[in-house]
């Protein structure tokens, strides 16, 4: 069986970095397919080649020539083909993307050409073949990934190649021009290589060991996860987790393969395991992670006898359809009810919205509620376990802490509590102090 293993940009900033991917691929004969990112940032204020090319694609289309603008890009691959000691030449390739470049390439292409090249080198450095993403990784005509179709014809070129390099983050639309993935595009990249070749496992490496119970920018040293289902994935990453974007973890898991967060400067590290279901692997601690963003706002509405109004949420909806707003959340009551919404959706038009909604269901109340965070405490042990949402609240009770909303999945799985911004950050601690420094004493 075969491995897939993506590395991030972090991972390939450097030629010292080249030479620990190389390490790692080459202690398992299993990882047989390889999917780089562009380089990433070799210290704080560096920048990364993506952003060098987006740069170099905005001078060239006010007029700047090209070997001016593409030279900070240029640098950086010639400069990690020096210090591998590589007998490649990357000229033909600039002077193609120059010419792309001036006969009016899109913006796409240019962001593209970062994975493109340092395939290329991370091929040659390994000895692996270079596969082209955009000759097996297709979107369709409305520029919607098209999964059967690259699923069998990146199927079918890699079946013929026991080890190969294929760049993330980009693919073909239908009239051969580049179109890139939007973020977390080569870790969408790697998922999808990993299905079409039936991959025993999905590696990939980044610059941490996996993901943690709760932001270490909050709480200090968390801990780490081992083992979390892809159904927990989503619900953390949704919610804010970083990592793994929560996009890519659909082509394996519809194939049931499992993914490993690993880090590329500590290897030995266990990392984190995503499998499709862990019936057989408790969890730790009776919750998996805790995971929040900021800036919401709730829609609150009360009319008397909402709940005998027939048709109340659907005219609800189909107003903030009209409006392109997409509910978060929906809690409910006999007379009321609280529509979550991301509060950058009512920029403009908060005034049209208002009147639209009190002009088709006619509350007895309405207000627009600002400034609330949602946090999430996600865990499958908590199926199982009573008490659980009574210690998240008696946490953020004891912190003087003022709960705005409560939802719970059907699925029992999370929990999702609505409070202010200003106390988001307490309670991320408290509740992570509840559930597990608690079942650490």
């Amino acid at each position: 069986m075969s491995k897939v293993v993506k590395f991030g940009g972090s991972s390939l900033a450097d030629a010292g970095q080249f030479k620990k991917v190389a390490n790692i691929i080459k202690s398992d004969e299993e990882r047989c397919f390889v999917v780089p990112s562009a380089p990433g940032k070799r210290f704080p204020d560096d920048t990364k080649v993506t952003d060098l090319l987006y740069q170099c694609y905005e001078k060239v289309l006010t007029g700047e020539d090209f070997a001016k603008a593409f030279k900070p890009a240029r640098e950086r691959f010639d400069g990690i083909i020096k210090d591998l000691g590589l007998d490649l030449s990357l000229e033909d390739e600039y002077v193609k993307i120059g010419k792309d470049f001036r006969e009016g390439a899109n913006r796409d292409y240019a962001a593209s050409r970062g994975e493109y090249l340092n395939g290329i080198i991370l091929a040659k450095y390994l000895g692996f073949e270079f596969v082209d993403a955009a000759k097996g990784i297709f979107f369709d005509h409305e520029g919607k990934f098209d999964a059967d179709v690259t699923n069998a014809c990146l199927g079918a070129i890699l079946e013929r190649k026991p080890r190969a390099v294929i760049p993330g983050f980009y693919g073909a639309m239908p009239d051969g021009s580049i179109k890139t993935f939007s973020r977390g595009g080569s870790d969408f990249t790697g998922s999808v290589v990993a299905k079409a070749v039936g991959a025993s496992l999905y590696e990939n490496w980044t610059d941490v060991s996996g993901f943690l119970v709760a932001d270490p920018r909050i709480v200090k040293n968390p801990e780490g996860i081992s083992v979390i289902t892809y159904s927990e994935l989503r619900e953390l990453s949704y919610m804010g987790a970083g990592v793994l974007h929560e996009g890519a973890i659909f082509p394996v898991r519809s194939a049931n393969i499992p993914i490993n967060i690993k880090n590329t400067n500590a290897p030995e590290d266990a990392g984190t395991l995503i499998v499709p279901n862990a019936d057989d692997k408790p969890s730790k601690y009776l919750i998996t992670g805790i995971a929040g963003k900021k800036n919401f706002s709730a829609i609150s509405i009360e009319k008397d006898r909402m709940n005998s109004s027939k048709g109340f949420m659907r005219r609800l909806l189909q107003v903030l359809e009209n409006h392109a707003i997409f509910p978060e959340h929906m809690p409910t009551g006999i007379d009321t009810v609280s529509v979550v919404v991301n509060s950058h959706e009512l920029d403009g038009q908060r005034e049209k919205l208002a009147q639209r909604i009190k002009e088709v269901v006619r509350p007895d109340h309405f207000e627009i509620i600002d400034g609330l965070s949602l946090i999430a405490v996600v865990g499958r042990g908590m199926k199982s376990a009573k008490g659980t949402a009574t210690r998240v609240f008696a946490a953020l009770s004891h912190a003087d802490i003022n709960i705005r909303m409560i939802d719970q999945g059907s699925s029992e799985l999370n929990i999702i509590v609505g409070i202010e911004d200003a106390d988001f950050e307490k309670a991320i601690q408290v509740i992570y102090d509840m559930f597990i420094l608690s079942e650490q004493e």
